[in-house]
């Protein structure tokens, strides 16, 4: 990648960036960044993975995707320098691609600063070749242990490679184990940090940090665990906006966090009946799930399908202990790794043909449903309940 970057004019140094890393949260702590930044008159740009839609909605200036025909001149652009880069070292991956038409875009568009995801981890991470402003790491748990390690401690390892010397780490709710690898790497790096729950958090409806307190009665992400994010997010913006030679106005905040809003994250798709999507796609997101359905009243239903290669028995388990009275359907969907029902060891409902099971639930369902298990998953559910709307 360096090298490539390199034949290209290093077009990652020309905007200011930030680099996010985390197991869960990434998304919903960048969505609610974005919109504090631009509420103070920014210009940003945005990296995230997967894409819900289409692959332009990788790569963001203002919430907007970036055009086709420029997205896939881009495309062309990097096979033309894959030529060069093949003859030193192997050709491209898919992510690598991604992220090398992410930076030639960005990089003459005119942008006050850009939000970038790591896709896997951090430390071996195809982004992980830029200097940010800086580092936040949202939220560590167990999820991808084949690349990343078995523990805790591994991954968290992993997430803090993207920590860069003397700049400025931001880090979430983090278990205790995941926090000292952290602040052990920040230390080695002469970083600065700042913690949730030390530094900044979240007590009921008010926001605090450093001689500061706002009152924060909505957010436009639904479930408590997004006012972890919303904490991160809001402590980022205190601290980069001065850094960007702007003033950090509170009186902004409460609007921008009330106004985002993030496709896939307990999305409100369809309201009547009810239908929730959300990319929950590992132990730790399903928690955060089913604390949120045992909130609400009334029927519940979960449609649920998952990745072979992430540890679905987990979270099945954890919908079927925690949620006892609601109703559990499995399905596959249209993708290589997605589980099949010889996968399961699953003896409850199975629906084959998961659109006509939501054909029939959208004429005869009641109370909620929740499809879940999996962000590939709910996009190819969202493009289809989008296509029965029109």
């Amino acid at each position: 990648m360096r090298y490539a970057l390199e034949l290209l004019g290093n077009p990652q140094e020309k905007v200011p960036l930030v680099h996010v890393a985390g197991t869960n949260g990434k998304g919903s702590t960048l969505a609610f960044l974005q919109k504090i930044l631009e509420s103070h008159g920014l210009c940003v740009g945005r990296f995230v993975s997967p894409h819900m839609v289409t692959i332009e909605d990788r790569i963001l200036i203002q919430s907007e995707p970036i055009p086709t025909p420029r997205f896939w001149e881009l495309v062309r652009q990097v096979h033309d320098l894959e030529v060069a880069v093949a003859q030193v070292y192997e050709g491209f991956r898919y992510f690598e691609v991604m992220v090398l038409v992410m930076f030639l875009y960005f990089q003459d568009q005119d942008l006050d600063l850009a939000l970038i995801e790591v896709g896997i981890g951090g430390l071996h991470d195809s982004t992980n070749v830029i200097d940010p402003l800086m580092s936040l790491i949202t939220s560590i748990g167990l999820d991808h242990q084949d690349l990343l390690g078995e523990t805790i401690e591994d991954i968290a390892y992993q997430k803090a490679g993207i920590i860069k010397p003397h700049r400025l780490v931001l880090l979430g709710d983090l278990p205790l184990e995941a926090q000292q690898v952290c602040l052990q790497v920040a230390s080695a790096k002469e970083t600065e940090v700042y913690q949730f729950g030390r530094d900044f958090g979240w007590n009921e409806d008010l926001f605090w940090s450093e001689g500061v307190e706002i009152h924060l009665d909505q957010l436009g992400l639904q479930g408590d665990h997004q006012r972890k994010n919303a904490a991160l997010a809001v402590e980022a913006s205190r601290l980069l906006l001065p850094l960007l030679g702007k003033e950090w106005k509170r009186e902004c905040i409460a609007l921008a966090l009330a106004e985002t809003s993030w496709m896939g994250r307990l999305e409100l798709l369809v309201s009547e009946p009810a239908i929730y999507l959300d990319g929950a796609h590992n132990l730790p997101a399903i928690e955060s799930l089913v604390a949120f359905i045992k909130e609400e009243d009334g029927p519940q239903t979960i449609l649920f399908s998952a990745l072979k290669r992430k540890d679905f028995q987990e979270m099945l388990a954890c919908l079927e202990r925690e949620l006892p009275e609601a109703t559990l359907v499995l399905t596959s969907f249209s993708y290589d790794g997605a589980v099949k029902k010889e996968d399961l060891q699953w003896q409850g409902a199975w629906a084959e043909d998961y659109q006509g099971w939501l054909a029939t639930w959208l004429k005869e369902g009641q109370g909620r449903l929740f499809v879940t298990g999996s962000l590939y998953f709910i996009s190819e559910v969202r493009k289809w309940l989008l296509d029965q709307k029109k």
